[in-house]
């Protein structure tokens, strides 16, 4: 399970910053003015040659090949819960590579997906612990 937990940080390390990197190239691009193929052909070539953006897909397409990797070693119910600790480290990356303010609401609620993540995590070792063993009572001689 540690070597899952391991792998799953490192993805979910990848993703965060992927998501902050693909947040920083949009805001670099601009915002789409109006509706026209020319304003849509200049917004995708600004984005096809936005190092941020590039860097972003990287990102998340090595936090997909890991996400892949994981489901096909162990439960998808164990698994898919587990990256909902993505949201901390997101939030942790959102705070310390774009300097945005996280309200102290947002933390707790990152505190619950905390609490959540954890128990989906004790429930795969509650169900992975082997069965306490079962003792035989010792026959009683008759008496005589």
């Amino acid at each position: 399970m540690l070597k899952i937990v391991v792998i799953l940080l490192i993805g979910l390390g990848l993703e965060a910053v992927g998501v902050v990197l693909l947040s920083q190239g949009l805001h670099e691009i601009g915002e789409l003015k109006r509706v026209s193929a020319g304003e849509i052909a200049r917004l995708v070539g600004r984005g096809a040659t936005n190092r941020y953006l590039l860097l972003g897909v990287a990102f998340e397409a090595a936090f997909f090949g890991i996400l892949l990797y994981l489901l096909s070693q162990k439960d998808v119910s164990l698994i898919w819960p587990l990256t909902s600790l993505g949201f901390v480290i997101t939030a942790l990356a959102a705070r310390f590579i774009r300097h945005e303010e996280v309200s102290t609401l947002r933390w707790a609620g990152v505190g619950l997906i905390v609490v959540g993540a954890a128990l989906v995590a004790w429930s795969e070792q509650v169900k992975t612990r082997p069965p306490a063993p079962v003792v035989a009572a010792t026959p009683v001689p008759p008496l005589r």
